[in-house]
Order: structure tokens, then sequence, then C-alpha cells
């Protein structure tokens, strides 16, 4: 069974930067797209970014362009989501999220595709 943790989070204040990262283990993430989530208090799940099998393809919400990049790095079976330039807006608990591929894709999974989840992590954007 495919397992997701979450690292990286914390408090942060306006203006500023963390690295979220996601380690799999249990399977490789070679046959994987991959996604970060965030959910904020009484807000529902958001979908922040994410990253086709291949790699060659990303994207944003349209609330985070031009400030987060997602990125993967299959040797070490990881996917991390760079942020900078924090709003407090960005609040939220991060999950990352994988989506399972029979073959080698630029495609970019469906938000229903990805059924594995990590447990999350806290990231608080506040001065």
């Amino acid at each position: 069974q495919l397992q997701l943790v979450e690292s990286g989070g914390g408090l942060v204040q306006p203006g500023g930067s963390l690295r979220l990262s996601c380690v799999a283990s249990g399977y490789s993430l070679d046959n994987y797209g991959l996604g970060w989530f965030r959910q904020a208090p009484g807000k529902e799940r958001e979908r922040v970014s994410s990253i086709s099998v291949s790699g060659r393809s990303t994207n944003y919400a349209d609330s985070v362009k031009g400030r987060f990049t997602i990125s993967r790095d299959n040797a070490k079976n990881t996917v991390v989501l760079q942020m900078v330039s924090l709003k407090p807006e960005d609040t939220a608990v991060y999950y990352c999220a994988a989506a399972h591929y029979l073959y080698y894709s630029d495609a970019l999974p469906a938000t229903y595709e990805f059924t594995s989840w990590g447990q999350g992590t806290q990231v608080t954007v506040s001065s």
C-alpha cells in the first residue's frame, strides 16, 4: 500500500517561504500523478497544484500561480511544493495525494483519480 508523509509545514510571517515535502513508501512514485491540496477551517478542500507522471505537465490554482512551484524527484520518491510570498489566506492543512497510472503520461490527474492521501501538514501564515 502506498503511504504518503508530508513535512515542512509551520508558522511563517506574510511574505515568507516554506518548502513542503511528501515522501512515499510502499511503492515507487514512477507511475503516479501527484498533487497538493489544502483545506482551511470551514472551507472545502482546494486543489493547489498537480504534476503528471512524466513531470512535464503541471497546473496551479489561480490563487497560487506565480508563488508556488511543484516538482517531483522520482529517485527520492518525493514531491515538493515550494511556496514563496505566502499570504494569510494560504493558511490551511496541506495534503499530498497520488493517482496511479498504468502508463507513462503527460496528463494531469482528475481530482477523483487521487486515491492515496497523506495525513497533512499545517501551514500558518500570520504576523
